[in-house]
């Protein structure tokens, strides 16, 4: 890497950092611009989960320290994420650089219809029964395990129709990533799909980031939430309709 590969990699993690704090959507982003800078695709994927890590750690810690911790409500969602995000990292981490270009185009679909008819995100009037919940987080888990671009969105739309605030389940989002990202980088890192030195850089930006959303998050309520989820969708959007 170079100074400006550096730079590129450092500010790109903190704006994603923030982002992916606030609202989520922050690595599509981040895995375009490590392609961007010569990685491969798998591998890309792979090295964003260290900045990932390192936001998660950062905004959990900002929030605890501004009197919002999502603890008590996030073990209930644990188990079936947890689950899924082992089998999604470990399906994911046998798949060829070329193979997981064409998987992450139609797996990314779903997204793209989600993000051309944006959801209002706000608390369910009836929350989702058990079952459905371990099923729809398992999804989201195994989801979050292969390739973990928009987790944070998909995270607060189904924390949100389980009956938490926006505010309460950006906090509890951030717990659920930061489990699910250590349970699923060291399968990359096993697989040889992290390239430390941009994962470094990436990661410096992206601990700040996280941090500085957590804050905004917080001072701002639902009043900041709100249109940040809505650009990060609108911003999903166009990065699948090749528009940037």
């Amino acid at each position: 890497m170079d100074v400006l590969d550096v730079v590129l990699l450092v500010v790109g993690g903190l704006f994603a950092g923030c982002v992916n704090t606030i609202a989520g959507g922050g690595s599509l982003l981040t895995v375009p611009l490590l392609v961007l800078i010569g990685i491969p695709g798998d591998v890309a994927n792979g090295t964003n989960r260290v900045g990932i890590l390192t936001s998660n750690v950062s905004a959990a810690e900002a929030f605890r320290r501004q009197g919002v911790s999502g603890l008590s409500r996030v073990v209930p969602v644990l188990v079936p994420v947890v689950i899924g995000s082992l089998t999604g990292s470990l399906l994911i981490s046998r798949v060829d650089a070329e193979a997981f270009e064409r998987v992450f185009g139609i797996i990314m679909i779903p997204l793209l219809l989600l993000s051309l008819r944006p959801p209002k995100v706000q608390v369910a009037a009836r929350p989702w029964s058990g079952p459905l919940a371990a099923a729809v987080f398992f999804g989201v888990g195994l989801y979050a395990g292969a390739f973990q671009a928009g987790i944070g969105l998909l995270m607060v739309l189904a924390l949100s129709r389980s009956g938490l605030d926006v505010v309460a389940a950006n906090s509890v989002k951030v717990l659920v990533v930061l489990v699910v990202t250590c349970t699923a980088l060291p399968v990359f890192i096993a697989g040889g799909l992290v390239d430390w030195q941009p994962a470094l850089a990436l990661a410096a930006g992206f601990g700040v980031g996280g941090a500085l959303g957590a804050r905004i998050t917080v001072a701002g309520g639902e009043r900041v939430v709100r249109p940040v989820l809505a650009m990060a969708v609108l911003a999903m959007a166009g990065r699948l309709l090749g528009l940037y």
